[in-house]
């Protein structure tokens, strides 16, 4: 029979009492995770916010600009403006995501790059595209009259 190392006997009975664990709150363990978001997630919600950003300039100085009277051509087109922001986001910030993201090389150097880091941006370009059309529309629309 071998002795352990540290001296004891090798039973259940000698081992260090541990201090009991405490129990975080929902809102500390939230924060945490908030804190140190895995990188791809954060680059795929970066990528798409950029997306979102640009386009939501173009849709509101649009909106804005039929708004005001100016006869552009085409006509009053602003639900299909909408369309085609939310339409951008996701195939944009997809593609972004795809490019920008790839996957852990493990122990080698070659980078690696497979469709579920698009569907990463896809997934992420769903509620960035709905937050951007809220802040549009019911934050900074209003401002400009």
């Amino acid at each position: 029979m071998s002795v352990p190392a540290h001296g004891g006997t090798g039973t259940a009975t000698d081992a260090p009492e541990r201090p009991a664990v405490r129990r975080r709150s929902w809102l500390e363990v939230r924060w945490r995770q908030f804190r140190s978001a895995p990188r791809p997630i954060v680059r795929a919600v970066a990528a798409n916010v950029i997306v979102a950003t640009l386009g939501g300039v173009a849709l509101l100085s649009y909106d804005v600009a039929i708004g005001h009277g100016a006869t552009l051509p085409g006509g009053d087109l602003r639900g299909g403006a909408i369309v085609a922001y939310v339409l951008l986001v996701v195939a944009v910030g997809s593609i972004a995501t795809y490019l920008w993201v790839p996957l852990p090389s493990g122990g080698g150097t070659r980078r690696r790059r497979t469709p579920w880091a698009g569907m990463l941006g896809f997934f992420a370009s769903l509620p960035v595209a709905y937050i951007g059309l809220v802040l549009i529309y019911q934050v900074m629309r209003p401002w400009f009259g």
